[in-house]
């Protein structure tokens, strides 16, 4: 385990390597580093960027190498949830998106952001979270800047420091959407993202595959096709937010 130290992920990969495994499979930000360490030893991944960009794979219908899974939307993901916030916040307060500029596919991201704020005219801050002690800092300084609400990038960062996110943003009384309803139901207001269970059916069944006999280099990569929106109306009354009917409309899932 890397217990958070994502600097560990080239060497635990390097460790697997050595004992040979039939496949490799890389989720929630191990992908880049399993990806790196092999050439030949077949990968199947859930990826949040563009295999195809980044180099990772030839095209999505035939991947053409050894690595194959499911490319999980980020950036039209991260401009949705932008959207969600520009219904929740009152015209004329800015909306910060928060990002983790480490991960490969981050830069992609912010640029989707930066374009969907132009397109609804929202005044949008950017803030970097490079590493846990930034976090308390930069959502501190937000909530003092009286910052309308907060878009949480999906990045394994995040995930993992969770209980604390939420806290902050609960004490502070500031509103952000996540990307996962896991943020939700432990007390963030909502969320909008792919199903992540189904994502990792997929990745287990294409893991399956593998071990089978099938190639990677055949298997074409998937997307997904369901998505997840989750609203937390006890947390929107603690915050005093009024979650407008077009909102909860769309929800599958509102926690009372």
């Amino acid at each position: 385990m890397a217990d958070q130290q994502f600097d560990r992920l080239p060497e635990l990969a390097d460790a697997l390597i050595r004992r040979r495994p039939t496949v490799l499979v890389g989720t929630g930000g191990a992908h880049m580093a399993v990806i790196a360490a092999t050439k030949t030893i077949p990968i199947v991944v859930s990826f949040g960027g563009d295999l195809v960009k980044l180099g990772y794979v030839a095209s999505l219908n035939h991947p053409g190498g050894n690595v194959t899974g499911v490319a999980v939307f980020s950036s039209d993901l991260e401009a949705k949830r932008l959207e969600l916030m520009n219904e929740v916040v009152p015209r004329g307060e800015i909306i910060s998106y928060l990002f983790d500029p480490n991960i490969d596919i981050a830069d992609d991201d912010r640029r989707e952001v930066e374009t969907a704020a132009r397109r609804i005219g929202r005044d949008i801050r950017i803030v970097e979270i490079r590493q846990d002690a930034d976090l308390e800092k930069a959502v501190t300084t937000l909530a003092e800047a009286h910052v309308g609400g907060v878009v949480m990038a999906a990045n394994p960062l995040f995930n993992n420091l969770r209980d604390h996110l939420l806290a902050l943003t609960t004490r502070l009384r500031l509103p952000a959407v996540h990307e996962s309803r896991e943020f939700v139901v432990a007390g963030g207001l909502m969320s909008y993202g792919t199903n992540v269970p189904e994502v990792y059916r997929q990745v287990g069944v294409y893991t399956g595959r593998v071990l089978k006999g099938e190639k990677p280099a055949d298997l074409p990569v998937l997307q997904p096709t369901k998505f997840d929106m989750s609203i937390n109306l006890k947390t929107a009354k603690a915050l005093g937010i009024e979650m407008p009917t077009s909102i909860l409309l769309r929800a599958n899932e509102v926690i009372e």
